[in-house]
């Protein structure tokens, strides 16, 4: 039986480039080199350096699936630490709100097993998804996602994904949060760690 974990989501509002009103947190927006703003990845693998573990995770939980309307897709052998696989991705929202973009997605497990636990994090002790960012083509600019503070221990506002190793027909229901871009971006690059560069995402 497919199983989803489904992460609780907070609503945040943020004010500024990937940090909360009053604070000067990471996440934000940066220039680009030509090759990144095309959709070229740097690298599709979990990155190996230190970071901190944030902490308030929320619970995993069981949930049948939900229905959602499917905006982009891609199937790729993943692998990370010592687990490998193939999992499906696919981009159900890519919504402007105000000044800040949310991004939801499920990532499903189709062969072997498919570590989220620290497969998307800046680190091997970071158990999110902060690693996936936003690349504006147009402007040649990146969007990191958006901090509830400063320093080390600032949270990413996003998924946490701690135990969560799926097997087949297993899926993860994820979400991140940024800056918007400009009013007259109506489409963005997404890449993810494991998964690659989704071109051409529009954003409603």
């Amino acid at each position: 039986m497919r199983k989803t974990f489904a992460l609780a989501v907070t609503a945040v509002a943020l004010a500024g480039c990937g940090m909360l009103p009053g604070q000067q947190g990471g996440g934000g927006e940066e220039r680009q080199s030509q090759a990144a703003a095309e959709g070229q990845p740097a690298s599709t693998s979990a990155s190996t350096s230190a970071s901190t573990a944030p902490t308030g995770q929320a619970p995993v939980q069981s949930a049948p699936p939900q229905d959602a309307e499917m905006i982009a897709s891609r199937e790729v052998k993943v692998g990370a630490g010592d687990m490998y696989g193939k999992a499906r991705v696919d981009i159900t929202a890519l919504k402007r709100q105000g000044r800040t973009l949310s991004l939801n997605w499920t990532v499903t497990a189709t062969e072997g097993k498919v570590n989220l636990h620290n497969g998307m994090g800046a680190g091997p002790l970071d158990f999110t998804v902060s690693a996936v960012s936003l690349i504006d083509p147009v402007n040649a600019k990146r969007y990191r996602v958006a901090r509830n503070g400063t320093g080390q221990g600032a949270e990413c506002v996003c998924s946490g994904t701690q135990g969560q190793f799926l097997e087949p027909e297993e899926a993860s229901t994820l979400y991140a949060v940024f800056a918007a871009p400009p009013a007259d971006v109506t489409k963005i690059n997404i890449e993810m760690p494991m998964f690659g560069v989704f071109t051409d995402v529009p954003i409603s």
